[in-house]
């Protein structure tokens, strides 16, 4: 993932109040605690081109706030955080990624403040760890593949499909399907590991993925471009938010929500118990849990929104009604912190290793 940093302009403090009455959730001694701060530092897996329409929506609630966006893959997050916090240096005062076990490790150790949001009775109970930990999106982990180029009947609809059409297509899927790498993206590994738990055979799709000579990769970004170029024909377990985004410029990509279960994982945030500026975070917190900021995500970034009083299709409601009982949330809680022992990771590493013959 290429690495952004995006500044949101400064303006007088004086025009802070200016479309206050459309979203008023934060308290005066918040608002005011910013608008002395003044800056506000995050880091976030989430790319910039997605994000870039909540922060322009947020830029015109907060005009006196200066965003400075570290757009990082999961991993990056998690080592730079923990670096900079050890060393006491200044850090992001948010963090927002995808690697769900990761984001909760930190904040279990301590690393995160406790904030009672206003926006918090607007998400399920199970998205939400102690006040700390906060569940902000709904989003598929989903399969994407080149309609143009995988014949019809070679495109998978279940897990079991990607065990057995690449035994049956050898010659459609050799060296043509791509996935993430457990070892080196933290949203990777939580997809494999939950999918470990989920689905008995996991081990001989993995295998499959072997035989197939699987190319692994660090960011849904670059796997859709090598899907959309034609050098991979299929990506799985893939960001299905930024797939929705990729189709606007190319109509070449489709999306496949598993039949059997399809995985949702949600974008956690949380404040760094160390943050300089908190009470922007928690104004930028406030906003992404909002009803306003959800319906941004859903209808501009195509980001699924968590939230239940945000209608489309785009959001948990619309995913709910084409799925059902086929769903299958990973909750905001620490029983997914068990895969990051570090025996158990060891041990997953070295079949996932053995499986795709590395």
């Amino acid at each position: 993932m290429i690495k952004r940093v995006v500044w949101l302009s400064v303006v007088l403090a004086a025009l802070c109040f200016q479309n206050l009455s459309t979203y008023a959730a934060e308290s005066p001694q918040t608002l005011a605690g910013a608008q002395k701060e003044g800056k506000l530092v995050i880091y976030s897996s989430t790319d910039s081109a997605s994000v870039e329409p909540l922060l322009q929506d947020f830029k015109s609630l907060y005009p006196f706030l200066q965003v400075e966006y570290n757009d990082l893959n999961t991993t990056e997050i998690y080592n730079r955080f923990v670096a900079e916090t050890a060393s006491g240096s200044g850090t992001a005062d948010l963090l927002w990624s995808s690697a769900m076990d990761l984001q909760l490790q930190l904040a279990s150790k301590g690393n995160a403040l406790a904030y009672a949001s206003p926006e918090i009775s607007g998400l399920p109970k199970w998205a939400v760890w102690q006040n700390q930990a906060f569940g902000t999106t709904f989003e598929p982990v989903s399969i994407a593949y080149n309609k143009r180029l995988l014949p019809a009947d070679a495109v998978p609809q279940n897990h079991s499909d990607m065990i057995r059409l690449p035994k049956e297509k050898p010659d459609v899927f050799k060296e043509k399907i791509a996935t993430f790498d457990p070892e080196k993206s933290g949203v990777g590994f939580l997809m494999m590991t939950q999918d470990a738990k989920m689905f008995p055979q996991f081990w001989d799709l993995a295998k499959a993925l072997g035989s197939s000579g699987t190319k692994v990769y660090t960011s849904t970004g670059a796997m859709l471009e090598k899907v959309g170029s034609g050098e991979h024909y299929l990506a799985y377990n893939i960001v299905g938010s930024y797939v929705l985004l990729r189709q606007k410029k190319d109509p070449s990509l489709a999306l496949v929500l598993p039949k059997d279960y399809t995985l949702v994982f949600s974008r956690i945030a949380f404040i760094s118990k160390t943050a300089r500026n908190p009470n922007s975070a928690k104004l930028f917190l406030d906003y992404i849990l909002s009803k306003r900021g959800q319906s941004v995500m859903s209808e501009k970034s195509l980001v699924y929104s968590i939230r239940s009083d945000v209608t489309g299709n785009v959001t948990a409601a619309g995913l709910t009604k084409e799925l059902g009982k086929a769903l299958k949330p990973i909750e905001v809680n620490t029983d997914i912190l068990a895969g990051l022992e570090q025996k158990k990771r060891l041990e997953f590493m070295k079949q996932w290793q053995a499986a795709l013959k590395r």
